[in-house]
């Protein structure tokens, strides 16, 4: 009885997973790139510095002029004009996902991880492809966030 029971659960199985996808879905995900660096310092240390929004003009070129604090708000200048950035809550998971909301007021979700790596660390960015950017747009976007993320292992000396 159990191997009946076995090959029925595989048969629609594989008869779900042959069904042809229909182009005229609509997307539920973002296509995501995910770009990495070591980092010689703890993981702590990396929060503390990443985490703080006065310094994010030290490793963040998107939002290389002045960052402020308005009331309970982040404020940046960037190439794009005035955005506000919103870091997630203090954390002892290494969480630095932010918020950045452009000039046009879309919101983009920016994920963000700084994980323990022996003694040092690993800091992990998730670039998530909107659908109104082109190929070379996205190529730029994650080498620019790659150039972003290098500047953050000169905190190694």
């Amino acid at each position: 009885m159990r191997k009946i029971w076995f090959f029925s659960l595989f048969s629609l199985a594989s008869f779900a997973c042959a069904e042809k996808p229909n182009p005229k879905k609509i997307a539920m995900t973002f296509m995501a790139k995910r770009i990495s660096v070591s980092i010689n310092r703890s993981a702590a240390q990396v929060y503390e510095f990443v985490s703080n929004p006065e310094n994010l003009h030290k490793w963040a070129a998107g939002l290389s002029g002045s960052i402020r604090r308005v009331n309970e708000e982040w404020i940046a200048e960037s190439p794009m004009g005035t955005v506000k950035v919103k870091f997630a809550e203090k954390n002892k998971f290494g969480v630095l996902d932010h918020d950045v909301t452009l000039p046009s007021g879309v919101k983009v979700y920016n994920p963000m991880r700084v994980l323990p790596n022996k003694d040092g660390s690993e800091l992990v960015f998730t670039l998530y492809r909107r659908p109104d950017i082109s190929d070379q747009e996205f190529a730029a976007d994650a080498k620019a966030v790659q150039n972003d993320l290098a500047k953050l292992t000169l905190l190694e000396k």
